[in-house]
């Protein structure tokens, strides 16, 4: 299955144990493909150097390259959408999910979920995706 993961969905499955932490193995092992573009990494690195996660450039670039990066696809959007009216950097997630045909988008961002569905594009919280499949976890 072909998703997409806010932001704030990625850094709580990398930084913090809790339901968006049970991505990180269902991406690591291939039952889910992560699609990424270069507006989201480059949104992922900036709020993963934010001075609150206290996190060294090293470990940045042990989490991105060990943890995130071998298991994503990466995709070059080339429509700009301008669907999310409440904090327009959020088209970026669907415009990656359009290119790369992805099913889901997994949110935690209020403005996103409001959307419900895009085209054929779920948009659901981590703790709503994974209850909606309960088999990728045992896979």
């Amino acid at each position: 299955m072909r998703v997409v993961l806010d932001t704030n969905v990625l850094v709580s499955a990398l930084l913090f144990t809790g339901v968006s932490s049970q991505l990180v193995p269902l991406w690591q092992r291939s039952a889910i493909t992560v699609l990424l573009s270069r507006d989201i990494l480059e949104e992922y690195l900036r709020v993963l150097s934010d001075h609150k996660f206290q996190l060294s450039e090293a470990e940045i670039r042990s989490l991105t390259e060990e943890e995130l990066l071998p298991y994503v696809e990466v995709v070059s959007p080339r429509r700009r959408l301008r669907v999310v009216e409440g904090d327009p950097s959020d088209n970026k997630f669907l415009e990656c999910a359009i290119t790369g045909k992805a099913r889901v988008i997994i949110s935690g961002d209020k403005d996103l979920l409001s959307i419900v569905r895009y085209r054929s594009i779920s948009i659901q919280s981590p703790a709503k995706f994974l209850g909606a499949n309960p088999r990728l976890r045992r896979s």
